[in-house]
């Protein structure tokens, strides 16, 4: 089993900046890799950013690209997610999320992420 603690979350104006982290325990050498999800009220969960356990694949949702970088610590086992420009339309309670089965590409769908942490909120005023 694979525990995952998200924290980091808060409030911020338009144009700054948060980092989220993600802690993992537990059975971590199951985890093939860790991404970001977040999810706004009424909308659907959908896919920030993910990294493989290796580090060498790293994706990213088109409306973050340039803005957030996925980064990880193994010594720590945790995973970190750097939002800097931040914008209202990204208002949302952010997951992180591993997922135990190596794939190439990484997935970047939820369905394949069978471990998920409680969330934490992230709020963007205008």
């Amino acid at each position: 089993q694979v525990q995952l603690v998200e924290s980091g979350g808060g409030l911020v104006q338009a144009g700054g900046s948060l980092r989220l982290s993600c802690a993992a325990s537990g059975r971590t050498f199951n985890i093939a890799a860790m991404g970001w999800f977040r999810q706004a009220p009424g909308k659907e969960r959908e896919f920030v950013a993910t990294i493989s356990q290796s580090g060498l694949q790293i994706y990213y949702a088109d409306s973050v690209k340039g803005r957030f970088t996925i980064s990880k610590d193994n010594a720590k086992n945790t995973v970190y997610l750097q939002m800097n420009s931040l914008k209202p339309e990204d208002t949302a309670v952010y997951y992180c999320a591993a997922d135990r089965y190596p794939r190439v590409p990484v997935s970047r769908s939820p369905r394949d992420y069978g471990t998920w942490g409680q969330g934490t909120q992230v709020t963007v005023s205008s």
